[in-house]
């Protein structure tokens, strides 16, 4: 983590939850910030208390990753502001737990603009600018779920799945360059993302079936640096990912019928 101080990280989804961690993981490592966030009182607020907290100089810009300029403008902020960063993560995602058909052409497109569009241009993008100053590191994070074509959870797996092939794909094309690209497929992370009261979230946390941001974004980092390719936290999730793969067809209707269907009716 030495390697890191004064250099400059782009963070997404930088105002809360894992993307905020993240910013205050490498603030207190030496890294400066570009933290972006469509929540813009959160994002002023969360580059103030690192400020405060850290010796670093943040930058927040709000800034909605589904629009079809966002990249551009971010390029244009960088530029503006003479920075050369040479850290991204790119943490931004949403989450919902419904059926397909029940799921809005608008909900459905954010996926899509998300964790997809957003993700590829945004890594193309500065793995050219990386590239181009001698080299950098990338993070995507994609998820547990990505192995997991759950009833309920199908454009939030889907799309979480492309993330972690295309980073792979990256990684090998990138790496010749100097340019890191790293995969994160973390499992439960205790943060407000799926909407988990907190009583319940302590619980988990208690059995180990949660991890802290704290500890998911130390570890991630640790191997981002270390120019691994790919970081699934805990034994268990990575076992997990066999038996998933054998889950019978009754077993998944099960998520089916006691999970999402009476989700729906209430």
């Amino acid at each position: 983590m030495k390697k890191i101080k004064g250099k400059l990280a782009i963070v997404t989804g930088a105002s809360s939850g894992i993307g905020k961690e993240f910013c205050t993981r490498l603030a207190a490592n030496g890294c400066d910030l570009v933290m972006i966030s469509n929540q813009n009182g959160e994002l002023k607020m969360a580059g103030a208390e690192i400020e405060k907290a850290f010796p670093v100089r943040t930058y927040t810009l709000c800034l909605d990753l589904t629009e079809r300029e966002a990249v551009k403008a971010i390029e244009i902020y960088l530029d503006a502001h003479q920075l050369r960063p040479e850290i991204l993560i790119n943490n931004a995602g949403i989450f919902s737990f419904d059926l397909i058909t029940e799921t809005s052409e608008r909900k459905i497109d954010a996926f899509i603009d998300l964790h997809v569009s957003a993700v590829t241009h945004l890594s193309r993008t500065f793995a050219r600018r990386f590239a181009a100053g001698g080299g950098g590191w990338i993070l995507n994070m994609s998820s547990m779920s990505c192995w997991m074509p759950m009833p309920g959870l199908a454009m939030y797996a889907a799309t979480k799945a492309y993330i972690r092939v295309f980073s792979r794909a990256l990684h090998y094309e990138m790496r010749p360059r100097n340019v890191n690209v790293m995969v994160a497929c973390p499992g439960g992370i205790a943060t407000d993302l799926f909407g988990l009261p907190t009583n319940l979230q302590k619980l988990a946390l208690k059995i180990h079936a949660l991890q802290t941001p704290e500890k998911f974004t130390r570890q991630a980092l640790k191997r981002l640096f270390r120019g691994k390719q790919q970081y699934i936290n805990g034994w268990l999730n990575r076992l997990s990912i066999l038996f998933v793969g054998v889950m019978p067809t009754p077993v998944r209707m099960l998520v089916k019928t006691e999970l999402l269907d009476k989700n729906i009716r209430r």
